[in-house]
């Protein structure tokens, strides 16, 4: 089976190749940096001792608080970090400039891996949420090096795909050090497919630890101010096709009953930025841009965050929250960076990505799901005109984070204690 799924992988290449050439029509960045996907690295010096694996966006901004300690615990022993995608790429610059390194995630051949173990020469691999490489966990046995499975989640749906690879997937999940299961569901489905009990350990999601600092708070009132202190603003975030004409038909119907109220509206990815902005004012709205400074008075009905790494600073600002992805069967995205500052969320029916934190969020009535724009007009008009429901169901947020906090802290001990019984340091 190892064979077929290398012979498999070698045969999709040219299709993963030209997959990149078609995402950088709209995103040129996808079209560089090619010769590391293959594990070709020049002279550039890249050893790091720490090898932590985050796809996009997301995994990066769940990994920034490991990240972190590792850099504070560890100063001397170098963080690499690689990223499937540009804008992962661009959110980790932007958080942690030079202080870690970046390659694009080598494809998963033994010999690119080979040459990418070989370059970067690495005592601890912590792979983000769901990522199984066969032949990099392989590679990585064969030379004694620990793979951590980090806040790791496995749907129902996942699991059977999984199970029709019999005895594979149970040989390669035995080659992890450990596996940091969000919830006791996802353990017991990593172990029934032939994970050893005694390397699963529930850790709960690290996604519930979110830490707002001053600077983000500071951010926050600025943009407030910069959008006006009394006027209502709501946040559709990480927007994706298909959302954004729903998005402008709800805050239509939202201006016909509150005058004034400012949509800021933030498409996912950088490349759609262009177009959305021109989806705007074909829609008749007064548009001010972020990547502009367009100054945003009281004529400006859309504020377009077509900016990277802003999106906190965009939620904690705003007075309720639509998240994205979830009116298209995208699956959704993070809610909890909203909750966590109080701020109501709604979300449409597709959160399969984030279903045990969005149906948690709702039954606790921190969240509301919608259908399409109507509803979602009617749930960011009753918030936006009703300043004590908007309070209650942004203070039931605040709760819901609170409560299930401390998965970080549990993960951070298993991954030091891993790594320091491996290489006999402690910094």
């Amino acid at each position: 089976m190892a064979r077929l799924y290398s012979l498999l992988l070698y045969l999709a290449l040219p299709f993963l190749l030209l997959r990149l050439a078609w995402r950088s029509r709209h995103a040129p960045a996808y079209r560089k940096r090619w010769g590391e996907r293959f594990g070709l690295y020049g002279q550039r010096p890249l050893r790091a001792h720490i090898w932590i694996h985050a796809v996009s966006v997301g995994e990066v901004q769940a990994a920034e608080p490991l990240i972190k300690h590792f850099l504070a615990r560890y100063p001397n022993a170098g963080v690499m970090v690689t990223t499937t995608t540009p804008t992962g790429s661009e959110r980790l610059r932007s958080l942690f400039e030079s202080a870690v390194r970046h390659v694009y995630t080598p494809f998963d051949l033994a010999p690119i891996m080979s040459r990418f173990l070989d370059a970067i020469g690495p005592r601890l691999v912590v792979v983000m949420e769901t990522e199984i490489w066969p032949n990099m966990l392989s590679a990585c046995e064969r030379r004694g090096i620990p793979v951590v499975l980090a806040n790791a989640r496995l749907s129902a749906h996942s699991a059977q795909r999984y199970a029709r690879l019999g005895g594979f997937t149970g040989e390669t999940l035995r080659r992890f050090a450990a596996i940091g299961a969000q919830s006791p569901a996802d353990a017991t489905r990593f172990q029934a497919l032939g994970a050893p009990a005694e390397r699963v350990r529930v850790m709960g999601n690290i996604k519930f630890d979110v830490r707002r600092s001053g600077s983000l708070l500071d951010q926050a009132e600025v943009l407030r101010r910069r959008w006006g202190i009394r006027r209502p603003v709501w946040v559709a975030a990480s927007t994706h096709e298909g959302e954004e004409e729903q998005v402008l038909r709800a805050h239509r119907k939202i201006l016909d009953r509150l005058s004034g109220v400012l949509l800021v509206l933030v498409p996912r990815h950088p490349e759609r930025f262009e177009r959305i902005a021109a989806l705007v004012e074909r829609r008749g709205f007064a548009l001010a841009r972020r990547s502009a400074d367009d100054p945003c008075g009281e004529q400006v009905s859309v504020f377009l965050g077509d900016t990277m790494g802003e999106l906190p600073a965009f939620l904690a600002a705003g007075d309720a929250a639509f998240i994205g992805g979830s009116l298209v069967p995208t699956g959704g995205h993070n809610l909890l960076e909203a909750a966590a500052a109080g701020v109501p969320v709604a979300v449409g029916p597709h959160t399969f990505n984030f279903a045990r934190i969005t149906e948690l969020m709702v039954r606790e009535g921190a969240a509301i799901r919608v259908t399409d724009a109507h509803t979602l007009a009617q749930c960011m008009g009753e918030w936006l005109g009703d300043a004590t429901t908007r309070a209650h169901v942004g203070e039931q947020g605040r709760r819901v984070v609170r409560a299930n906090q401390g998965a970080l802290q549990r993960l951070l001990d298993l991954i030091d204690g891993i790594y320091e019984d491996d290489s006999g340091t402690n910094g």
